[in-house]
């Protein structure tokens, strides 16, 4: 393990080797993982010698840090095998084993693993130093799902104790199938048709004003057990669950109560026990929730491999990141409902969440017959057509390559097929029936004010300023050299007048490529970091005057080193801060939560973009500092719906920082077109743009047309 000053430890040593070979040591992970291995005996060599030190606590909770963001990347790495990515997990989880046992022989330093542990900032600096040393950049913040629950020793099929008890005392629990099945595969007049596509397609050429929401009955007078007063638009739905429907996807736009339309729904219908799955920045929300709307109903969460979960809980809550360990008994505990929170989470049908999700999806609807499915998502596209299909097929509608039978019965009903000129809108209007809920503020919310967003360009002055230019001058140069080649070297002799538009776009689709896979920091992706460091004083200065004239202010950045460089700002200009970051425990960022929520001494809440941007509530401010840009129009949305929800007294204005005259100004301008593909699905409104534009590849292809036109 890394460790600052002087004598230098072998791991600093060892770097220079470390550094040639990157991350993966060509594949496998192998030099982090040495390097983490090593450390553990270092911390019990320690421990050993009775030699632990506030050194040794602090390399101990950093190799704990990096155990936890290495599964996470692991995890999501979809370039690796299944059986590398065991592999890889495997040889995890036995570092982790060895340092969980030297944890339990020592109080301070089990201490460190325990819910209520704060990661100091010397093992993250610690951490960093680390990553550095194996030539890793660090990208806890670039990765687009939330950190995964504090480490611990793992073992795959865990059965918490609490289970077997709960198994113990139903041993006879038998499926349900107190409602009629639904018939079974049977010959249509559609039968020998290609549906799914022309389903997408039915949503992506939606005309100005097409349905969007099923139609939903009037609540009645009281929809539910005293408690907190539901919104009209909200009792509407737990007013069709308790009138039978059982699949929606609940698709408002974020900020009109979702999670407490699911929690009485399945109350409405008695869908216990209900399974939450969750992304780990709300699982404790959701805990919150269900005591506020379903006080009767208790709720359990699972952490690490779940023994302190109550095996006899009505709503069993888990997040996506450890799935994996609790698929099997999951699986077959019973459930008769089940809501996954963030739906988009589970686009990539290929991702191991996704599968888990789908495979218990299908085990719920063998168990019971008319289970309550429900997708939550403001977002539920967030680059194409075709993030539909996962959701649809956990709902149930469809499977793998066709409708099921409720959707094909609806669609044979309309008696066309997709030869007709009318059977795309009718096949839309099928498939909005059976559970697509789809509100926006504007129609449903009158008194929740308007948000707006105010651009606030900055010019990035001296040397950074310059060195920025200069970068992004040489990415110029780079493309124009590699079109100009291959140009030449075509082996059609077609001239094109001007610039060839196509072999621009695959020349950028070409750097695109060699950005992902580079760690050199000279591309598009490194240029953006860059922005962001040079950018992150003037948007925390400028925070700080709101902070002063305005009151509270929400402050979202994408990278750990630009929120540093904020908070470092904040704390000159004495102003107190909560910091949320995707490294704290569920228990920690609550409390910077609640600081920032609850104590008027707290000016800005210091958020990171993927961590913070979703489940959270941060009303009681009504200014938003967007000091770095997301490569996505929904992740902007839902930083910016923290605070634009039920309960806004007032109207919400997020301020992006914007970098002029540089490749900063082109993203939010490409952000701002993307922005139409959900409402044009969705909401039916028309909009010009390209339906799955890529923002990284977009803006690549500008700066090769901009350069190629100044030539």
């Amino acid at each position: 393990m890394a460790r600052r000053g002087r004598p230098q430890t072998r791991a600093r040593r060892e770097a220079p080797r470390d550094r040639r070979r990157g991350r993966d040591g060509g594949a496998d992970g192998g030099d982090i993982m040495s390097v983490l291995a090593r450390s553990v005996r270092e911390v019990q060599a320690a421990r050993r010698n009775g030699r632990v030190t506030a050194e040794t606590r602090t390399k101990f909770q950093a190799i704990a840090l990096l155990l936890r963001n290495e599964r996470a990347r692991v995890l999501g790495d979809q370039k690796s095998t299944e059986s590398q990515r065991a592999e890889q997990l495997k040889r995890l989880d036995t570092i982790a084993t060895n340092l969980a046992s030297t944890a339990v022989r020592d109080a301070a330093l089990l201490a460190l693993l325990s819910e209520d542990a704060v990661v100091s900032d010397e093992a993250r600096s610690m951490s960093r130093e680390v990553l550095r040393s194996v030539g890793v950049e660090e990208a806890t913040e670039e990765v687009a799902e939330p950190v995964p629950a504090p480490p611990e020793p793992t073992r795959p099929g865990v059965v918490p104790q609490a289970v077997v008890s709960r198994q113990l005392a139903n041993p006879f629990l038998a499926p349900d199938f107190s409602a009629p099945r639904p018939a079974g595969p049977r010959p249509t007049p559609l039968s020998g048709w290609e549906l799914l596509e022309p389903l997408l397609r039915s949503f992506e050429r939606a005309a100005t004003g097409a349905s969007t929401c099923m139609e939903l009955p009037e609540p009645p007078e009281h929809t539910g057990p005293e408690g907190p007063e539901l919104m009209a638009h909200q009792a509407r739905l737990v007013a069709s669950a308790a009138a039978g429907h059982r699949t929606f996807l609940l698709a408002d736009e974020p900020g009109l109560g979702k999670t407490a339309q699911a929690l009485l729904a399945a109350e409405a219908a008695n869908a216990y026990p209900l399974l939450v799955v969750v992304p780990n920045v709300v699982k404790t929300n959701w805990v919150r929730e269900a005591q506020r709307w379903t006080p009767r109903r208790p709720a359990t969460v699972i952490y690490g491999n779940g023994d302190s979960i109550d095996g006899f809980a009505d709503i069993v809550v888990v997040n996506y990141e450890i799935l994996d360990r609790h698929v099997g008994w999951l699986g077959e505990f019973g459930f008769r409902g089940m809501v996954v929170d963030e739906a988009h989470f589970i686009k990539n049908k290929s991702s191991q969440r996704s599968q888990h999700v789908l495979a218990l999806s299908d085990r719920i609807r063998a168990f019971t017959t008319r289970p309550l499915m429900m997708a939550l998502t403001g977002t539920p596209l967030i680059n194409d057509i075709e993030d539909f299909l996962a959701i649809w097929q956990f709902l149930g509608w469809i499977d793998e390559k066709k409708p099921r039978a409720e959707l094909m019965d609806a669609l044979t009903a309309t008696g066309m097929t997709p030869a007709d000129a009318r059977f795309e809108p009718a096949a839309r209007q099928c498939v909005v029936d059976m559970g697509i809920v789809r509100r926006r503020k504007i129609d449903v919310a009158a008194d929740i004010p308007a948000r707006r967003i105010a651009d606030l360009p900055v010019e990035l002055d001296g040397a950074d300023g310059r060195s920025i230019r200069a970068a992004e001058r040489d990415l110029a140069r780079r493309m124009v050299a590699r079109y100009s080649e291959a140009l030449a070297n075509r082996s059609s002799r077609a001239v094109v007048e001007g610039i060839d538009h196509d072999l621009v776009r695959q020349v950028a689709k070409w750097e695109q490529k060699d950005a992902i896979g580079s760690k050199s920091g000279d591309n598009v992706f490194g240029m953006m970091r860059r922005i962001g460091r040079a950018k992150a004083a003037l948007a925390a200065d400028y925070a700080a005057q709101l902070a002063r004239s305005a009151g509270k202010v929400v402050f979202f950045a994408k990278h750990v080193d630009v929120m540093d460089a904020a908070e470092q700002t904040f704390a000159r200009a004495g102003l107190r801060i909560a910091s949320i970051r995707g490294d704290q425990t569920s228990a920690a960022r609550q409390r910077n939560i609640d600081a920032f929520t609850g104590d008027p001494g707290v000016s800005i809440a210091v958020c990171s973009l993927t961590a913070a941007g979703v489940g959270i509530n941060l009303q009681v401010a009504s200014n938003i500092v967007l000091a770095e840009l997301s490569w996505t129009a929904a992740e902007q949305t839902q930083a910016i719906d923290r605070s634009h929800r039920i309960g806004q007294d007032q109207p919400v204005t997020a301020w992006r920082i914007i970098a002029a005259q540089t490749i900063d100004a082109r993203i939010a301008e490409l952000i701002d077109s993307k922005e139409g593909l959900a409402a044009q699905a969705l909401d039916g409104i028309d909009d010009d743009g390209p339906s799955s534009a890529d923002v990284q590849l977009e803006a690549l292809v500008a700066l090769l047309t901009d350069a190629l036109s100044q030539a």
